[in-house]
């Protein structure tokens, strides 16, 4: 089985923006991740995300998934479940989104907010207490374009609502993500370059993600804990290459031609093509998901790239000159490849589900499900890893005119 590489769009990016080495990504090798929150969380939108970029990324580090959203809940409910639905998981990581519903949709009430910092603050007490690793996270902003008078109330009172949060993370050792704000900022990019919503459209309803919502919640979130933005890149020069992340041989290069292999330690995740539209508002995905090929001293024309004898798309020399982020494609000849992993991610957590909403919330349901059920999702993890076994794959990046 052979690692995927989506092709076909590719973005001319300059160096990836590079996380801030002095803090460390919140996720480690390992983990077992629990994703805590409301209906948005229950949407597997934007944890399915998290869960692509971290399999993907990092295919050594032997993860595991479970989601505990529930529709309509807020931090008093999460509160309430937090033992059963969280602690009794045996999480090592757990990120807690509660916050849409707790605010009332409407103006900013005192009490309301009192309740949900009260609240919030025992969880992150709870996880401390059991030593398990918590990054607390603001909701999304919600979508004010052609939306309910009453979101644009809304949109500010969640700027002072989710307001104590980064305190209350570190008074409490818990990483934060402060989602509002960056959603909310490319909302208002949004707003101005679209403003009928003809392009792209994240929140469909003014609060819950469509697919490309899923990606900007993910986005934001990762970035927020400090995620490293580079999967593999290659840069080559005079006939010698610079890697990263992964390993390049049998280099054979001249001014019209260079063709070499490449075998990587990690692939990107494969861009959806309802993606796109939104890559511009998540800076083109590089800071999170760069796939580099640099090749400087070319001579002036377009060129041809093949990956295993597969034309995946033309390029001028400037721009493999400045660099291409392959991580930005939507198709290509491994991308079907990505496909398969993303597939089998969504597959599992429809276990997952099934295990959560149908089984633990169900009363009604055998209750001797639970650790079949659980079985089954890992046995679907490890079918996953298995998957991303390094692959070698040949290049080549040949003048065509």
């Amino acid at each position: 089985m052979k690692r995927f590489l989506p092709l076909v769009l590719l973005l001319v990016v300059a160096a990836p923006a590079c996380a801030d080495d002095k803090k460390p990504f919140f996720f480690k090798k390992g983990d077992r991740v629990l994703f805590l929150g409301d209906s948005i969380t229950e949407q597997y939108q934007y944890s399915n995300t998290i869960e692509l970029y971290l399999t993907t990324r990092f295919p050594e580090w032997d993860l595991f998934f479970l989601n505990a959203g529930i529709g309509g809940d807020t931090a008093n409910g999460g509160a309430g479940r937090f033992r059963k639905h969280v602690l009794d998981e045996k999480p090592t990581a757990i990120t807690i989104n509660f916050g849409m519903n707790d605010g009332g949709y409407g103006k900013f009430d005192q009490k309301r907010n009192d309740l949900y910092v009260k609240k919030t603050t025992e969880m992150l007490q709870a996880a401390k207490k059991a030593g398990v690793r918590v990054a607390l996270i603001s909701p999304n902003a919600v979508e004010t374009r052609g939306k309910l008078k009453r979101l644009e109330t809304y949109l500010e009172t969640q700027k002072q609502f989710y307001a104590p949060l980064k305190e209350i993370a570190e008074k409490n050792d818990a990483a934060f993500a402060d989602q509002y704000a960056t959603t909310r900022a490319a909302l208002e990019k949004m707003a101005k370059d679209d403003p009928e919503m003809k392009k792209v459209n994240p929140f469909p309803d003014g609060v819950h993600t469509s697919s490309a919502g899923g990606l900007l919640m993910a986005y934001a979130i990762l970035k927020g804990l400090n995620a490293p933005a580079v999967a593999s890149d290659v840069a080559i020069d005079g006939g010698k290459a610079k890697t990263e992340r992964c390993k390049v041989e049998k280099l054979e290069a001249s001014d019209d031609k260079v063709t070499f292999t490449r075998t990587d330690e990690a692939v990107p995740m494969p861009v959806q093509k309802d993606w796109v539209t939104l890559l511009p508002y998540v800076n083109g995905l590089k800071d999170l998901n760069y796939y580099g090929l640099t090749i400087k001293g070319l001579k002036s024309g377009t060129y041809a790239v093949s990956i295993d004898g597969k034309e995946v798309g033309k390029y001028t020399n400037e721009e493999l000159a400045k660099g291409v982020n392959l991580g930005t494609v939507t198709s290509g000849p491994v991308h079907d490849f990505g496909q398969k992993v993303y597939k089998a991610i969504n597959e599992k957590n429809q276990i997952n589900q099934k295990r959560f909403r149908g089984t633990i919330l169900n009363k009604k349901a055998d209750q001797k499900e639970i650790p079949r059920l659980l079985e089954q999702m890992k046995e679907k993890q490890a079918a996953i890893y298995k998957m991303l076994t390094p692959q070698t794959y040949s290049y080549e990046v040949k003048l065509t005119k």
